[in-house]
Order: C-alpha cells, then structure tokens, then sequence
C-alpha cells in the first residue's frame, strides 16, 4: 500500500523481572471480556494494595499498530503505557485494551523492529485488520466501559478517556456517543483527520517543484481511499477502510463536547496547525470547558527535535505531559467540588 506513513506509538521504561507469562506477574489486573463472538483481554493498572478500593477510571486508547500490550525481553519489560503510571494510579484505576486478535504479551525478538505483531506469514493477522478500525474500537470500548463501572471496584463519580495519536480520535468518538464520560484528554491527534496528518508529513520532504511531489501522491492514495473505502484487505499497513474511517474530521464532535477537554500536542508535530485551528475555533466560540497545552518545539510524542530535525531520545518529556494530565484532572475536581 503506498503513501501510508505511520506514527508509531511510544515504548519505554524497563524493569527487571524474571521469566513471565501472565499479565499478573507483570504487575497488572487481566480482565477478558466477551465482546459478541471474540474475548477481549483488558489490563487494569492501580496502586499497590488499593485493587479493591473503588476509585474512578482511566481509559487510555493506545496509537496505531498491531503491537501487543506486554513486550518482554529477557529480564526486562517495555512500558504499557508511554507514561510512568504510578501518578495516576493514586486516584485512578488505568485501563488499556488489547488490539483484536493480537496476543497479550509476547517477546520482543518475535516481534517486527517497530514492535508490531505479524504471522508466521509475515502479514497482520487477517483477523486484526478486518476489526483494526474506528468504528470497531468506540463501539468495543464504550461496551467494556459500561462493564467495569458496574465492579464494586469501580466509583462512578469519573470517567476519564484519554488517547494519544489514532488513540485520540477513538477518545474523541467515545466522549461523544457514551454519556458517562465526565472528562477527554485528546493527546497528539489531528482534529481535521488523519489523511492530513501524512500530507504534512510528505511535505516536509519536497524539495523543488519537479521531482519530489510526495504530498501531491498522498492526494492520488486519498482518491484511491475513497473510491476503496470499504476495502479492508492489507498484507501491511491500514487497510483502505481504516483510513478512511480515521480520516474523519473529528473537529465537529470536539467542538460540541461539553465536559471538560484538555488538548495536548507538541509544536514541532505533523498535527500541530490543526490544534491550532482547534484552538483559534474555541477562543472565537468563547467555549471555557478546553484547556490547551502546547509543547514548544517537541515532536508526536513530545521529544525535543534537534538541529537535524531528529527526535532527541535523550529528553524525555511523557511524564511530564502525564503529569500535567493529572494536575489538570484534579484542578478540575477542586473546582466542581
């Protein structure tokens, strides 16, 4: 499939532990959830000790790829989350959900260089890319959802859903068709859909106006897109339909939300004029229930760029964007309160 640029999710933070296979051992609560025909494995992150206490949700809705939700590489475990979620934890109880028909945990070795899953084939798995799509994830999540807030380990007073990337716009359409969602924190996502996310990012490449035409080829793959939109055959990469349906401008539902949004990006990402438009929309409408958080001169997942226009790795900014997640959701419980 041509013309598809990718946005890969964050995977950090190491810790020791010995040989593993269940979720348990890793530190985390493993739900599986019958969802119609297919069971769904879903992960809680809480404190220590509080398992059992009823505290609010955190739903977090990860990025794009079929990766799995624990990678493991001999003593070592990469983070879950792309944030340290011990801060959160202290009020929340974290959720996060496997992609369809991907294992929970696997090792890295047996995983492509970007962490993503494939078959003994080589492709994704033909089950992951005929649910991997928008419509798929909201309808999924809100009825996982609606499930745990009926465990007596769960209060009902919050609902948080936070996404980052394709994470976001599933945030968005989540916030926007389940009621119970009292608070969205919309992180590095493109409010004007996704097929304008890889046209900023094929221009960045074009030198002259003869030879390096790459945004002018993202325009082709879109019309293709439409002309296929139902289409969710794909060896690699989104399917047609998956595309389509993330291309969607999600700006209307943010616009007509009025629970309380926090909108996180940096400055330096392919999606940042969008939240910028964004942003201008929301001063013109007047509306108090956004708060905005521009990161200056960081990239998709808030790494500061160098000279060379490069990811500098060495400064790690997610638990500072997560952290001020937190600081925002408890100034908005001092408010309400």
């Amino acid at each position: 499939m041509k013309g598809l640029i990718y946005i890969l999710p964050l995977l950090t933070f190491y810790s020791a532990f010995g040989q593993t296979k269940t979720a348990q051992e890793f530190g985390f609560r493993h739900i599986v959830f019958k969802y119609k025909t297919e069971d769904i494995d879903i992960l809680i992150k809480s404190r220590k000790g509080d398992e059992n206490l009823p505290k609010p949700l955190f739903f977090f809705c990860q990025g794009s790829l079929p990766i799995p939700l624990i990678i493991h590489q001999d003593k070592d475990v990469y983070g879950t989350f792309p944030f340290n979620p011990d801060s959160l934890s202290l009020k929340y109880h974290l959720v996060i959900v496997s992609k369809p028909n991907i294992p929970l945990i696997a090792e890295a070795s047996t995983l492509k260089p970007n962490f993503a899953y494939v078959d003994s084939t080589g492709i994704f798995p033909k089950g992951y890319v005929e649910k991997n799509l928008l419509s798929y994830y909201v309808q999924r999540n809100i009825a996982i959802a609606k499930y745990l807030q009926n465990q007596d380990w769960v209060s009902t007073k919050e609902l948080v859903v936070a996404g980052h990337s394709e994470g976001s716009t599933i945030a968005v359409k989540m916030a926007s068709e389940f009621k119970k969602v009292t608070h969205l924190i919309y992180s590095g996502g493109n409010p004007m859909g996704r097929i304008l996310s890889i046209i900023q990012q094929s221009r960045v490449y074009e030198t002259d106006t003869d030879s390096t035409k790459h945004g002018e080829y993202n325009f082709d793959y879109w019309a293709e897109i439409v002309e296929n939109k139902n289409e969710v055959y794909t060896s690699q990469g989104d399917a047609y339909k998956t595309t389509f349906e993330f291309s969607e401008p999600t700006i209307g539902y943010l616009e007509e939300l009025r629970i309380p949004v926090l909108v996180t990006y940096g400055t330096r990402d392919w999606s940042s004029p969008y939240n910028d438009l964004l942003r201008v929309n929301i001063i013109r409408q007047k509306k108090s229930n956004f708060t905005f958080r521009a990161y200056i001169g960081t990239d998709h997942n808030f790494f500061p760029l160098t000279d060379d226009n490069q990811p500098d790795y060495s400064i790690f900014n997610w638990d500072k964007v997560s952290n001020d997640w937190l600081n925002w959701l408890n100034e908005k419980a001092n408010k309400s309160a």
